[in-house]
């Protein structure tokens, strides 16, 4: 695929604003032709970077500033959830047991949020790559921490839109640091992108601000499939 122009980013950034205004209006319709559009022209992963998440982005800040409602933070989550899906030719569905000592022990939670498409795209990257991963899906501090104790995780991956639930986190690594000290924490989501240090502030091991980024950081953490 040839490299994309500088008319190309303009084009996909005024399609995110179209995608934009038919997630707040619910229009699965018109969100599913701007995917295809994209799609046509850019690879999976460009377009979910460049497309989705600006938009998903933009309406977690409407939320945060009271002109969204919350089924609107919801059901635009969903519907880019069942999109994705046709995206990437694939259903994402639950990955197969790991062995029972296999290595590395990798998990993947949102933690206390809302939207699940982050984790699904760094989930679906991680399996192209060849990496068993436990799918804890929406979890609270306190169960997500005795899931990663019991199963034995050796690195739990954070995906997070709002950011309460991205300040959640330091209160998870306190209590994993008393319980499971091993543990690494790979956060990512826009909160971490805005901020540019607060990854560091809540304790997290690594930051990820792309979903391409988690093989070079797991590739630093010596973590292989």
């Amino acid at each position: 695929m040839p490299p994309c122009s500088t008319h190309c980013g303009r084009s996909l950034m005024s399609s995110s604003d179209a995608l934009l205004q038919a997630l707040l209006t619910l229009n699965r319709l018109q969100a599913q032709e701007l995917l295809a559009a994209a799609r046509a022209e850019h690879a999976p992963l460009e377009v979910i970077e460049r497309l989705i998440r600006p938009a998903l982005e933009e309406i977690g800040q409407l939320w945060e500033g009271g002109d969204c409602a919350l089924s609107q933070i919801y059901m635009s989550g969903r519907i880019c959830e069942e999109l994705l899906e046709d995206l990437l030719g694939e259903v994402l569905a639950d990955d197969p047991p790991a062995p029972e000592n296999a290595p590395p022990r990798l998990a993947i939670a949102v933690l206390e949020d809302y939207h699940l498409l982050g984790k699904q795209i760094v989930r679906t990257v991680l399996r192209a790559a060849g990496y068993q991963v436990h799918d804890y899906g929406r979890q609270d501090v306190e169960t997500l921490v005795e899931l990663v104790r019991s199963d034995g995780i050796e690195v739990l991956l954070i995906s997070t839109l709002m950011l309460p639930a991205a300040l959640r986190v330091r209160a998870l690594v306190e209590r994993l640091r008393a319980v499971a000290p091993n543990v690494r924490v790979v956060v990512g989501g826009a909160p971490y992108r805005f901020d540019d240090q607060l990854w560091r502030e809540v304790g997290a091991d690594a930051v990820g601000l792309s979903a391409g980024d988690i093989l070079a950081i797991l590739e630093r953490l010596e973590v292989k499939p």
